[in-house]
């Protein structure tokens, strides 16, 4: 009997290792899980000071363009008002006709308070659509911006916070292919805070803590036909924290670290079941009757995508498919410094830094700025550190804003 007992185990395990195979389910190689969103362009950091410390400024301190970054800043202001305008060329190696400009505004209401708007404007350049050779050329200027509005509020004596609202318009489709084209809109809201304390003595500097954190683009998904696909705008989460060393009354460094992560869900894996343990997506698999559909494919890892913007919040802290270790590289990070001498020459640096499997952006960063009076110029210009190349590798930004009825309020 005993010898019968050995082929019997080896024939049991072969049938069932067999019938996994054969049910196994298979996933399609190369797929990409870099999560994409509409209107990226909400994410360029507008202004030089922000992009010359690595594209941060959730808790950096208070300037005109923090509507873009964190605008409960605007609480802490010791100017009572200030306007500032900034211009980025945009894939400047490729064009010269693409570009981001932003404009911005804040006025602090009084000791407690504050208000700022914004407009946000990215153009394509122009495009021209000829049917032949023959006809005149059609041109197209393709273009998105965004209006915002905020209001901060001091809750206490070192901490505030604000709100703010925002309108998006994104026109992209060409109405000269397309009769039917139509620009699309949605609403954003972002929720931010901000924390400084005041200024302590230590051996032999004075310091200065500073935290913020910023939920933006929170709203609605985007879509521009009534039978097109959803996008989910690219709501983030900002979470910032920084040191002011002060040395003396002409000599500051503030070093300030960031991290941002989508709150987007990551896009799943797709595979199918292979009934017949051939390898291959055929017909006889039940998930698969018609293999030229690929909405029949199913999901192997990861979460469907189909879900409204609030349960994508939620979902995007534990969809990834490649589990904890995967939600972990979607977090991107920066480091920057800035020197102050005698609040009106300030050197910056900074660098940033994203995972290679979810866009690979990252840069080093230079920048300057020069004070005159209530007049402010920002430099920057970056440097890519990826073997992808960023669109604004290499290029000068430029900021100016100028700051009314400065020492009205004392906040050290």
């Amino acid at each position: 009997m005993k010898k019968y007992i050995l082929p019997l185990i080896l024939l049991t395990i072969y049938s069932t290792s067999n019938a996994q195979q054969e049910g196994q389910t298979i996933t399609f190689p190369n797929q990409s899980s870099v999560i994409t969103t509409a209107v990226p362009f909400m994410l360029i950091a507008p202004d030089a000071r922000s992009a010359g410390m690595g594209d941060m400024g959730v808790a950096t301190s208070v300037d005109a363009y923090s509507q873009q970054w964190n605008s409960a800043k605007y609480a802490f202001s010791e100017a009572k008002s200030g306007i500032a305008v900034s211009y980025t060329p945009y894939l400047s190696k490729l064009v010269n006709d693409i570009s981001v400009g932003y404009l911005t505004y804040f006025n602090r209401i009084n000791e407690q308070s504050a208000f700022g708007f914004s407009f946000k404007y990215f153009g394509l350049g122009e495009i021209e659509i000829r049917p032949d050779e023959f006809s005149q050329p059609t041109i197209e200027k393709p273009n998105e911006f965004t209006v915002d509005v905020s209001y901060s509020l001091r809750l206490a004596q070192q901490f505030s916070m604000a709100v703010a609202l925002r309108y998006l318009r994104s026109d992209l489709r060409i109405q000269a292919v397309d009769a039917n084209a139509q620009a699309a809109g949605s609403f954003g809201v972002d929720i931010s805070g901000f924390y400084q304390s005041e200024e302590q003595a230590y051996d032999s500097f004075n310091g200065r803590t500073r935290l913020g954190f910023a939920i933006q683009n929170l709203g609605p998904k985007i879509k521009y036909d009534d039978g097109g696909r959803e996008n989910f705008l690219p709501t983030n989460l900002r979470l910032g924290g920084g040191f002011d060393f002060i040395f003396d009354e002409y000599n500051k460094l503030a070093v300030t670290a960031e991290v941002t992560k989508l709150l987007v869900p990551t896009p799943p894996l797709f595979g199918f079941v292979d009934t017949n343990g051939d390898g291959a997506q055929t017909n006889d698999d039940p998930a698969t009757p018609d293999i030229n559909e690929a909405e029949q494919t199913i999901i192997t890892q990861g979460q469907s995508t189909d879900v409204s913007f609030l349960s994508g919040v939620f979902q995007s802290f534990g969809d990834a498919p490649g589990g904890f270790s995967e939600e972990l590289k979607e977090f991107t990070w920066a480091l920057g410094a800035e020197y102050l001498y005698q609040d009106s020459f300030a050197f910056r640096a900074g660098y940033f830094n994203e995972s290679d499997d979810k866009g690979a952006r990252k840069f080093f960063a230079l920048g300057a700025g020069f004070k005159y009076t209530t007049i402010n110029i920002d430099l920057s210009y970056l440097f890519s550190a990826s073997q992808i190349q960023s669109p604004l590798e290499n290029t000068l930004r430029f900021s100016l804003s100028f700051n009314f009825g400065e020492g009205e309020y004392r906040e050290y």
